[in-house]
């Protein structure tokens, strides 16, 4: 793949302004609009629900890039209003049958990819990596925004884009300025911004842009 998808995290954003945030956010070009669910029990936290993707859903037509943080979404995608053209990412850590999880997303129209804890190998998900559209890989535990990168990480994108190389390979967890332009050399073509660049404050959300293209 040749573009690399910028991809917001709202679990970022001003909660208190979201409409007014993912209009910039989508007038600077964001491609997907991430959300975050977390159970707080396969995380320990509890995010971003069925609620906010619903008023997403009456005010945008934006795709979502879907990361499910939660034990058994095979059995919960009902839950959720995805449609067709989203991206949904499931654990492989929380699913025990993530190749049946995989044909039901994209029975959906969707892109199904299987997401990777840090310590999680790619050659633990070798046997069911092709029943998938990409790997998400996580380079911070799950959980929580503005931690630090893990090291190895970036081999462990570049070993992934070898092994697969016709798949989307999404990087998500401390995707700075700096980070990103790592993460794409590796092979990453999607990129979860958060804290680390896209919402770190120190610039707007299109300057934080203009430099963040500039990068990618």
């Amino acid at each position: 793949m040749n573009k690399i998808y910028v991809n917001p995290s709202l679990m970022c954003a001003d909660q208190l302004h979201m409409y007014d945030e993912i209009t910039d956010l989508l007038a600077c070009g964001a491609d997907l609009l991430h959300i975050d669910v977390m159970d707080g029990c396969f995380v320990p936290n509890i995010q971003l629900g069925v609620s906010l993707m619903e008023a997403i859903r009456k005010s945008f037509d934006a795709p979502l890039d879907i990361h499910l943080m939660i034990n058994s979404p095979g059995d919960k995608l009902g839950f959720f209003p995805i449609r067709p053209g989203d991206w949904v990412s499931i654990h492989y850590e929380t699913d025990r049958h993530p190749a049946r999880t995989a044909e039901k997303i994209r029975a959906l129209g969707c892109k199904a990819l299987l997401a990777l804890d840090p310590e999680t190998p790619l050659s633990a998900c070798a046997d069911v990596a092709d029943c998938f559209d990409g790997l998400l890989i996580m380079t911070v535990d799950p959980g929580y925004a503005g931690q630090k990168l893990i090291p190895g990480i970036i081999g462990k994108i570049r070993r992934a884009r070898e092994l697969l190389p016709d798949k989307i390979i999404e990087a998500d967890g401390n995707v700075s300025f700096e980070n990103a332009e790592m993460m794409k050399a590796a092979g990453a073509d999607a990129l979860v911004c958060g804290s680390s660049s896209l919402f770190s404050g120190k610039y707007t959300r299109k300057k934080a842009t203009e430099i963040l293209g500039r990068i990618i």
